[in-house]
């Protein structure tokens, strides 16, 4: 990592111009994203930053892929105007508490360090897997009843979808690697990332279908799930 900020302002100011030009982010949510980004940065260094950063760009990336194909199953609102600021709490207020935590008790930034990769990894899975899911997937499933379902419904995964929310894992757990060496934690990160997104497939299924959760408390809390669990795999093997 590097161990100046002078890269920061430049990183922060480029992002919320591209967020607003290219309709990615409201103002209110660009300006949300650049408190978010600086607090990750002073847990975390330029390693956090570049998690946080791969998350938007891969996450914007697959909204945008093939948008005209997913108009026919789901309505894309932010595609329209940008995720606001509760959306972008939903993704990356996990990561945020855990820089928080760094920040308040320095002691326990080996703990909280991976916990915040796994709630980057877990919001980078979920994105991945839904959208590119709904543009890749074949066959479409309820997560709880395992029974055939339609495509782009709340609580539907596909084969393709959860390869690809693996993948996206993955390079959260590669970039966290990169800045903190290659341990077991790779693996973990992984793994806990994946619980999240399959969490989040399981509170869609179960509360936000009927109404009973919306769609960025569901978000935040697959995101908080990553995080504990990757919280519970340090205590115990790390």
């Amino acid at each position: 990592m590097f161990n100046s900020g002078i890269f920061l302002p430049i990183i922060i100011i480029s992002g919320m111009a591209y967020g607003i030009l290219a309709k990615k982010l409201t103002i209110m949510a660009a300006f949300t994203g650049a408190i978010i980004a600086l607090l990750i940065f002073i847990a975390a260094g330029y390693t956090g930053l570049m998690m946080m950063t791969t998350f938007f760009i891969l996450g914007s990336s697959a909204t945008s892929w093939q948008r005209h194909k997913k108009q026919a199953f789901v309505v894309m609102e932010e595609e329209k105007k940008g995720r606001n600021a509760l959306q972008v709490l939903a993704n990356a207020g996990a990561a945020a508490i855990s820089g928080v935590v760094i920040i308040c008790y320095p002691e326990l930034h080996g703990l909280m360090l991976p916990a915040m990769a796994a709630a980057f990894a877990s919001a980078t899975a979920d994105t991945l897997s839904s959208e590119l899911g709904m543009v890749y997937g074949k066959r479409f499933f309820n997560i709880i009843s395992f029974k055939p379902d339609s495509r782009g419904m709340d609580g539907v995964i596909s084969l393709e979808g959860t390869l690809a929310g693996i993948l996206g894992s993955g390079v959260i757990a590669g970039i966290y690697a990169l800045g903190w060496g290659l341990n077991s934690s790779f693996f973990f990160i992984i793994i806990a990332g994946t619980m999240g997104n399959l969490t989040d497939s399981i509170l869609g299924a179960l509360f936000e279908r009927k109404g009973m959760m919306g769609n960025d408390t569901v978000n935040f809390l697959n995101t908080l799930t990553a995080m504990f669990v990757m919280l519970l795999f340090t205590v115990l093997f790390l």
